[in-house]
């Protein structure tokens, strides 16, 4: 693909970045990470390569599909709404109590879906966000993972289906 479906934009004051490849045993599953920085000392860390290992560990466990809320196109939003409202609507509960549901499955779809939102693979108390935010502490300077692309076996490929009897009968005639 020209431009990576699961990326942020990012700012003028990320001047440095490394990509990490992750590949998991089994060579079935691999991951790409770009992350950014602002400078060589930080980027040329062995805590700043952990820490690109560990996201892309936890983007081949859990799989998101976008880096942040903000990456998510508005109509894929407007139709989990719609999907969440029509099951709240169903149980026949009122409108007030049906749109805090809704709220709440949106919160749980954006955990589920934005690696920001997502509970950390090795420490669950913790959002992916949250431990970029303790690193940029740690740092003393700006860090954001720009984009990720995870590689599967096999996943994108559709497997034709075939009717074997129905293929037989045709040659027979």
């Amino acid at each position: 693909r020209s431009t990576p479906l699961y990326s942020s934009a990012a700012s003028d004051v990320y001047k440095r970045q490394i990509v990490f490849a992750y590949i998991h045993p089994g060579d079935s599953l691999g991951v790409l990470v770009e992350l950014n920085c602002e400078t060589d000392f930080v980027a040329k860390t062995s805590e700043f390569r952990d820490l690109a290992k560990d996201l892309a560990m936890h983007i081949a466990a859990l799989g998101p599909k976008y880096v942040r809320k903000e990456d998510i196109p508005e109509e894929e939003i407007s139709q989990e709404k719609e999907i969440c409202h029509s099951k709240a609507a169903a149980s026949g509960k009122p409108e007030k109590v049906i749109e805090k549901i809704v709220e709440g499955q949106l919160t749980k779809y954006f955990s589920e879906v934005c690696l920001y939102e997502q509970s950390f693979v090795k420490d669950d108390k913790i959002t992916v966000g949250e431990l970029i935010s303790e690193r940029i502490l740690l740092t003393k300077e700006n860090i954001n993972l720009r984009r990720f692309e995870r590689f599967k076996l096999g996943e994108g490929i559709e497997k034709k289906e075939q009717d074997f009897v129905a293929e037989v009968a045709a040659q027979l005639g």
